[in-house]
């Protein structure tokens, strides 16, 4: 199985359960990997034959952007749904980075792995 990625995708956000956090957008970043086979759009050299990470990286920035989630986990498990459900990608992996979440402390989050890497 092949991967296509996204690094360091930057959206703002509601995403906490303290009060001031709930007032303001802050900044999630992720990382992606996504399962697929790009034989297929090699062969063809045609961008309707493979995953496109455009069209990934825009659904993401609407769906994320006017989220309003509490949890990282939360958002992390409905990221990687709407990845596997939307896209068609049997396994993708998400490292949810919330930057600035605690002092002292350059990066914080959840990475998780869903469906099946074959």
């Amino acid at each position: 199985m092949d991967i296509i990625y996204i690094r360091d995708l930057r959206i703002d956000t509601i995403i906490g359960i303290y009060d001031w956090e709930r007032r303001m957008k802050q900044t999630i970043v992720l990382d992606i990997e996504m399962a697929t086979n790009i034989r297929e759009a090699a062969n063809s050299d045609n961008i309707g034959d493979t995953l496109n990470y455009k069209d990934v990286a825009k659904r993401l920035f609407n769906f994320v952007g006017e989220s309003e989630f509490e949890l990282v986990e939360t958002l992390a498990e409905r990221i990687t749904e709407l990845i596997l459900t939307e896209f068609n990608t049997p396994w993708v992996k998400l490292t949810l980075n919330k930057k600035g979440a605690l002092r002292g402390v350059r990066d914080v989050g959840v990475i998780i792995e869903r469906g099946r890497k074959t």
